[in-house]
């Protein structure tokens, strides 16, 4: 059974971090691309990060520069490193696996977490 577990989230105030974490159970991690994204109340979903298995990064702009994904291959679990935290920054955070594709498109992705809520205040 596959399962995606995200963890970390919580209420910060502007200007703070949070370490987001997916662990990731029932299939073969390394050979997944993986991503975070994010849904704020009354928006879309979107791309915040995504990371392939040579270890390639991308980011939506709004977040380079203050965000890092990462990876521990060993530990089947995936990382978002978010610094310099914003109000706008406040969703609904969840992690994803895909097998190809571009990082941004949501329909490539097979696998999805529960999600993790973020909220930041000014």
């Amino acid at each position: 059974q596959v399962q995606l577990v995200e963890s970390g989230g919580g209420s910060v105030q502007a200007g703070g971090s949070l370490r987001l974490s997916c662990a990731a159970s029932g299939y073969m991690y390394s050979t997944y691309y993986m991503g975070w994204f994010r849904q704020a109340p009354g928006k879309e979903l979107e791309g915040v990060a995504g990371i392939d298995s040579d270890g390639s990064t991308s980011y939506v702009d709004s977040v380079k520069g203050r965000f890092t994904i990462s990876q521990d291959n060993a530990k089947n679990t995936l990382y978002l490193q978010m610094n310099s935290l914003k109000p706008e920054d406040t969703a609904m955070y969840s992690c994803a696996a895909r097998c190809g594709g571009r990082w941004s498109a949501v329909l490539e992705y097979k696998y999805w977490g529960q999600g993790t809520q973020v909220t930041v205040s000014s």
